[in-house]
C-alpha cells in the first residue's frame, strides 16, 4: 500500500508542544548569554556551536513528524545549514568572535528564509503562521545586522547575538499561544454546534 507522505501534516498538539519547545529552550540560551556566558569564554563557546546544532535537530524532528526531511524541502535545507554552521561556528571559534558573528549572520539570513518559507507551507494547514512568518523575515534583518557589526572593528560576543535567539524565542512563544488560542475557539465552536 503506497502512502503519500507529502500530504500528511504533524498533528496541531505536536506543533504547539515544539513552539514552546523551542520557545524554552532559546529563553535559557538567551538568559544564560545575557549573564553567565558573558564571563565563562568556555560556556560562551559551547553555547555558540550548542545554538544552530539545536536548530538542525528541532527542524529534523519536526520534519520527521510530517512525513521527513525529504517532504519538506524548507526544514531540510535549514537542517543542512544548521548542522553546517555549527561545524563552522566549532572551526571559527579560535579565529574570534568577528568570524563567528559573520557565520552567524549568513546563518540568520539563511534559516530565516527557510523558516519563513517553512510558515507560507503550514499557513493552508494551521493558519496562526503569522508570527513564523514574521520571524523569519526579521532573522534575515538581525543576519545583515550581525554581518555589519562583524565587519567593524568594536568588540563583539555571545550578547551581540543573543537579541537574535531573544526575538526567535518570542516568535516561537507567540506561534504556540496563537495555535493555542486558534484550538480553544475552534473546541468551543463545536460544542456550541
Amino acid at each position: 500500500m503506497k502512502t503519500d507522505t507529502h500530504a500528511k501534516s504533524p498533528d496541531r498538539d505536536w506543533l504547539k508542544t515544539y513552539y514552546y519547545l523551542r520557545f524554552a529552550i532559546s529563553a535559557i540560551w538567551v538568559a544564560l548569554a545575557f549573564t553567565v556566558a558573558k564571563a565563562v569564554p568556555p560556556l560562551a563557546a559551547v553555547m555558540l556551536v550548542a545554538y544552530p546544532a539545536w536548530d538542525a535537530l528541532a527542524n529534523y524532528l519536526d520534519a520527521s513528524r510530517s512525513g521527513g526531511l525529504a517532504s519538506n524541502k524548507s526544514q531540510m535545507l535549514n537542517f543542512i545549514v544548521s548542522i553546517v554552521t555549527a561545524v563552522a561556528v566549532a572551526a571559527t571559534l579560535p579565529h574570534g568572535m568577528h568570524a563567528v558573528l559573520q557565520i552567524f549572520g549568513v546563518w540568520a539570513v539563511l534559516s530565516g528564509l527557510f523558516q519563513l518559507l517553512t510558515g507560507v507551507r503550514r499557513w493552508k494547514s494551521y493558519g496562526a503562521q503569522w508570527a513564523m512568518i514574521l520571524s523569519g523575515a526579521q532573522s534575515g534583518l538581525a543576519g545583515a545586522h550581525m554581518l555589519i557589526k562583524a565587519a567593524g572593528a568594536a568588540p563583539v560576543g555571545i550578547a551581540d547575538i543573543a537579541p537574535y535567539a531573544a526575538f526567535g524565542a518570542f516568535y516561537f512563544l507567540v506561534s504556540a499561544v496563537s495555535l493555542t488560542i486558534s484550538d480553544v475557539r475552534r473546541r468551543a465552536k463545536a460544542v456550541a454546534a
